[in-house]
C-alpha cells in the first residue's frame, strides 16, 4: 500500500471512529462475568434448596454433619466427591471452601510463605496470562519471570531453565482453556512439569483448572493427570501441585464453591492456616450444589446449556474479526474451542491506543499489558477480549469499534500520525 493509499484508508477509519464517538455508547467487556441468561439457568438450584432439605435428608450431609451448624470445616463428603470427579483425583485429597478458589490460591500462597519457602522468591508466569494471578504476587512481593505460551502450554526449555535457580519457588498454570488464549496443555507439557528437576526442594505448581468443564465446541479436552504424573515413582514429586477450581462460572458467580486438591502434606499446611480463620465454611451452599448437580455427569449436562450461549458469542468475535481485520496483516487472534477469553494481539506498540481509542468511543475493554507481569507487556500488542457478559447486540458494537480502534492505531503508526497514548 502506498502512502496516499495508507492516509486515504486513515481518513476513512477516522470518520468511521467518529460516527463511533457520536454513538454515545457506554459498553463495558473488560472481565470475563456471565452473562445474566447464564445465571438463570441455576435458579432452579434456589427452588431445589427449598425442596430438596425436605425430601433428601433435610440439612444433614451425607455423614450426619448438620449444615447449619459449626464444624465441616474442610467440606462435607458429596462436595468432595463432586470437586473429585471434576478434577480426577481422590476424594480424600480435596478440600472444599467458599466461594471463591482465588481465595484458597491467596490461602495457599500465604501458608507456604510462612512455612515453606524464603522470605525472597520467585513464580514463573506464562503470558500472555492472569492478572489476578500476578497482582497476588505483586501483593506477597514474589518477583515474576514471564514465560512464553505456546499452543501445547509454556514454553518448556524455558521453564525448565528458570526451575534451576533454587529462588523459583512456583508456576501459575491454566492447564485447561487457559487464560486469555483458550490453549490447553499437551501430554508432553504435562509430564515434563512432573518430570522436571527443581532446585528448590518446596517448588509447587499451581494448577488453576477454572476451565475443566468449560468447553462450549467439540468435546472436553482431555488432560493428562499431573497428580498421576508427579506421583510416578521415577518422579517421586506428590508435593509438587495444587489443583484449584470451583463453581463461581457454573452456577453463581458471586456465590458458588470453591475446591483445592493436593497432596497430605499441601493440605496439613493449608488446613493449619483455615482452622484460626473460621469455624465452618458456607455447607448449606455446598449441600444445595452437591444435590443439585449429583455427580460430574449432571455438571456436563449443565454446561452444554452454557456452551450454546457462549458458542454464538465466540462466533460473532471470530466473524467480525475475520470480517474487518482477516488479511490486513495488522492483527491476529486465537479464538478457542472453550473458557472465556479470546487471546488478540495488535501489532507492536499499538494495544495501548486501541485500548485508549475504545474507551474514548464508549468501549471499556481490559487494560493493554493486564496479561503479563506488572502490566507490563513488552511489545504492547496484546489484549484479552472477554465477550461472554454482553448481549448479541452489544458485543457486535463493541466489536466493530474495537476493530476500528485496532486499524486507526496501525494506521497512526505506520503513517507516523502523532498522538497521545
Amino acid at each position: 500500500m502506498s502512502p496516499s493509499q495508507r492516509k486515504a484508508e486513515y481518513d476513512s477509519c477516522l470518520a468511521q471512529y467518529k460516527n463511533f464517538q457520536s454513538q454515545k455508547l457506554t459498553i463495558n467487556m473488560s472481565r470475563g462475568k456471565p452473562h445474566a441468561e447464564q445465571l438463570a439457568f441455576s435458579h432452579e438450584m434456589l427452588t431445589a434448596f427449598s425442596r430438596g432439605f425436605t425430601a433428601e435428608g433435610g440439612f444433614l450431609a451425607e455423614d450426619g454433619t448438620d449444615c447449619r451448624n459449626y464444624g465441616g470445616l474442610y467440606g462435607i463428603p458429596e462436595m468432595k466427591r463432586l470437586f473429585a470427579e471434576i478434577l480426577d483425583v481422590d476424594p480424600s485429597s480435596v478440600t472444599v471452601g467458599g466461594n471463591s478458589s482465588l481465595n484458597m490460591m491467596f490461602d495457599c500462597v500465604a501458608a507456604f510463605r510462612e512455612r515453606i519457602w524464603d522470605k525472597k522468591i520467585k513464580f514463573i508466569c506464562p503470558v500472555p496470562g492472569y492478572d489476578r494471578h500476578f497482582a497476588m504476587c505483586e501483593y506477597f512481593d514474589i518477583e515474576m519471570i514471564p514465560v512464553e505460551m505456546t499452543e501445547a502450554g509454556p514454553d518448556m526449555d524455558a521453564v525448565e531453565r528458570l526451575a534451576a535457580d533454587p529462588s523459583v519457588a512456583g508456576m501459575w498454570c491454566v492447564p485447561v482453556f487457559s487464560n486469555p488464549q483458550g490453549y490447553t496443555y499437551s501430554d508432553e507439557t504435562v509430564g515434563r512439569l512432573a518430570a522436571m528437576p527443581a532446585a528448590n526442594p518446596h517448588f509447587r505448581l499451581f494448577w488453576d483448572n477454572a476451565y475443566a468443564v468449560h468447553h462450549f465446541r467439540g468435546e472436553r479436552p482431555r488432560l493428562l493427570n499431573i497428580f498421576a504424573e508427579c506421583a510416578r515413582p521415577e518422579n517421586n514429586r506428590a508435593d509438587r501441585p495444587l489443583a484449584f477450581t470451583s463453581f463461581s462460572k457454573i452456577s453463581f458467580a458471586g456465590s458458588a464453591v470453591a475446591a483445592v486438591a493436593a497432596s497430605p502434606r499441601n493440605l496439613s499446611i493449608l488446613r493449619n492456616r483455615l482452622k484460626f480463620q473460621t469455624v465452618g465454611p458456607d455447607k448449606i451452599n455446598q449441600l444445595t450444589h452437591a444435590r443439585y448437580f449429583k455427580n460430574l455427569s449432571g455438571v456436563l449436562a449443565h454446561m452444554e446449556k452454557l456452551a450454546d450461549i457462549l458458542r454464538p458469542k465466540f462466533e460473532t468475535a471470530e466473524d467480525i474479526f475475520t470480517r474487518r481485520l482477516g488479511g490486513t496483516g495488522i492483527a491476529d487472534w486465537y479464538t478457542p474451542d472453550g473458557g472465556y477469553f479470546i487471546s488478540f494481539n495488535t501489532l507492536d506498540h499499538c494495544a495501548k491506543r486501541t485500548v485508549a481509542l475504545c474507551a474514548e468511543a464508549g468501549v471499556e475493554t481490559t487494560g493493554a499489558g493486564a496479561t503479563y507481569p506488572y502490566g507490563n507487556d513488552p511489545r504492547d500488542r496484546n489484549i484479552r477480549i472477554a465477550p461472554s457478559y454482553l448481549t448479541a447486540g452489544e458485543l457486535r458494537a463493541a466489536l466493530e469499534v474495537f476493530c476500528c480502534a485496532v486499524r486507526l492505531a496501525a494506521l497512526e503508526l505506520l503513517n507516523g500520525e502523532a498522538y497521545h497514548a
